[in-house]
């Protein structure tokens, strides 16, 4: 069965606390993107990578292709107004080769800085994915949770003027990356409008109608947003180079 994974890159580092996208920051010598390319190239060389960059992007990651001489190889998607409109960019470019729209594989969606996901979580997630249809990583949550209640329109509210209540952390899962599902059905889902109440490739498929399907993730399987992440990555490299990142 034919798998692509589209890797979504269009961090601008905001939250970093800097302009210069997080995507690109170095890590044990190389940008963050490249590490999670090879990730995916590691667990299968003839998957078809497609990464999905804003245009004002792609001429900066080239120079670091050329300067790193990174030759995985991958495709290049121009990312949209939003993770939403980035991924479905990303579907049009593997469908694109695809005269007859019958195309059954598998596609798979992941964080561009997720570069520590291990071969077992990427396996365990496409091998799913090709039982049942969906697969999505999650890992169960070790805080204790609370639900803040009240209307809708009073979110901008500071907590502490807003009522909470205790919920059974049992009950919930933290969400990852990647993300997998039967082409036809994810190309099909990103037919919908966009919604802000799509927080992932999860939230779009579900809401096509079609149930999803949970697999075990893994922690060290971190989202690289703050400095907080990176000082993380920094240290997990610093522990265990050879297991983490090769």
């Amino acid at each position: 069965m034919k798998r692509q994974v589209i890797i979504v890159a269009g961090g601008k580092g905001l939250r970093m606390g800097t302009e210069f996208p997080k995507q690109f920051l170095p890590l044990l010598g190389k940008p963050v993107l490249m590490h999670t390319l090879d990730c995916f190239y590691r667990w299968d060389p003839s998957m078809r990578i497609i990464l999905v960059l804003p245009s004002s992007q792609q001429t900066y990651w080239q120079a670091l292709c050329k300067a790193h001489q990174y030759e995985v190889p991958h495709l290049i998607a121009d990312g949209g107004e939003s993770r939403f409109h980035s991924v479905r960019s990303g579907i049009q470019k593997a469908f694109e080769d695809d005269d007859s729209g019958s195309y059954e594989g598998v596609i798979g969606v992941h964080d561009g800085v997720r570069p520590f996901v291990s071969q077992e979580v990427i396996m365990r997630c496409f091998t799913e994915a090709e039982r049942s249809g969906t697969a999505v990583p999650v890992i169960p949550s070790v805080d204790s949770l609370r639900h803040v209640v009240g209307e809708a329109e009073r979110n901008d509210q500071p907590l502490l003027n807003r009522a909470s209540e205790g919920v059974n952390r049992a009950d919930f899962y933290l969400v990852q990356t990647p993300q997998v599902f039967r082409a036809s059905l994810l190309k099909k889902a990103y037919k919908q409008s966009f919604s802000f109440d799509f927080t992932d490739d999860a939230s779009v498929v579900e809401r096509a109608g079609h149930p999803i399907s949970l697999v075990e993730g893994g922690r060290e399987n971190i989202k690289i947003t703050t400095p907080f992440d990176l000082a993380v990555a920094e240290l997990l490299v610093k522990c265990s180079p050879s297991t983490h990142l090769k």
